[in-house]
């Protein structure tokens, strides 16, 4: 079995060093033609990273012919399929600034777009490649609105904006734990007012009405009324806005808390003037 291995690996070495020997001789070829058909053969072989090579070689030969723009097409392609999207991002723009009217453009320019998606980050960092990648969606839908890719461009959209709400949410939970109650509060009063349609609508109102809650609880005395009065308030605009919601329940229960809690604070404040 050692030995099998032994000579599978001086077999991948010997493969490799010829492939590596066959290519180095394409490269160094005089013969420009020659080296596009090679780089064609590469690209389509998925040697990504061969073609690039030789198309980079081939670019000041070829510019200004005909064939410049299937060069320049594969060779931004090239970038994208080693996952360089940044790279790849720049060079479709570059091929829409050389090639405006290209049968490609529209191609391309969707292309441009989701390099942007590709680089999004993960959910604990900051969003900007999210954003661009949805403004540029965006964009490709208003300025092709026949293109075949239209449905793919809004699943963008949609996805890119769940991944943004998903963050905001994750920021204003984390208020919560925290204890920075009145800063959940307009956190999560945030995130329902700049996602209408979300489904998790009722969850976040109701984080609104149990933080301003917990908030009017940790005031000092002559704060809480006005702020028990905020939950009751806030609770009777859930009650308007999601009135078949599972979750209306737990949300009167703070208000109804904030009732009693308003009464014992009148009650005190009876019994103190009367002591006067």
């Amino acid at each position: 079995m050692k030995l099998f291995t032994r000579l599978l690996g001086i077999c991948v070495i010997v493969v490799t060093l010829t492939a590596c020997n066959k290519f180095s001789k394409v490269l160094k070829s005089k013969d420009t033609e020659y080296q596009l058909v090679k780089a064609d053969e590469y690209f389509a072989k998925g040697s990504y990273r061969n073609a690039q090579q030789l198309y980079e070689t081939l670019f000041p030969v070829f510019k200004g012919s005909q064939k410049f723009e299937d060069l320049y097409y594969k060779y931004a392609y090239c970038f994208y399929y080693q996952k360089l999207y940044s790279d790849a991002e720049n060079l479709f723009k570059g091929f829409l600034e050389t090639f405006p009217n290209s049968p490609k453009a529209e191609e391309i320019d969707f292309m441009r777009s989701f390099s942007f998606y590709k680089q999004s980050p993960k959910l604990e960092l900051e969003q900007v490649n999210t954003i661009k990648a949805m403004n540029m969606m965006q964009s490709f839908i208003n300025t092709h609105p026949g293109s075949k890719r239209i449905a793919e461009a809004t699943e963008i959209i949609d996805k890119s904006r769940q991944k943004l709400e998903q963050k905001d949410a994750r920021a204003a939970q984390l208020y919560y734990n925290l204890g920075q109650f009145r800063a959940a509060a307009i956190a999560h009063a945030d995130l329902g007012n700049n996602y209408p349609e979300s489904p998790l609508g009722d969850q976040y109102k109701l984080m609104v009405v149990k933080s301003y809650f917990r908030f009017a609880k940790l005031s000092y005395t002559n704060r809480q009324e006005e702020r028990f009065n905020k939950v009751i308030s806030e609770f009777e605009d859930f009650s308007d806005r999601f009135p078949e919601s599972q979750l209306l329940k737990e949300a009167e229960s703070y208000s109804n808390l904030s009732k009693t809690n308003i009464k014992a604070l009148q009650n005190e404040q009876i019994t103190s003037s009367a002591k006067r």
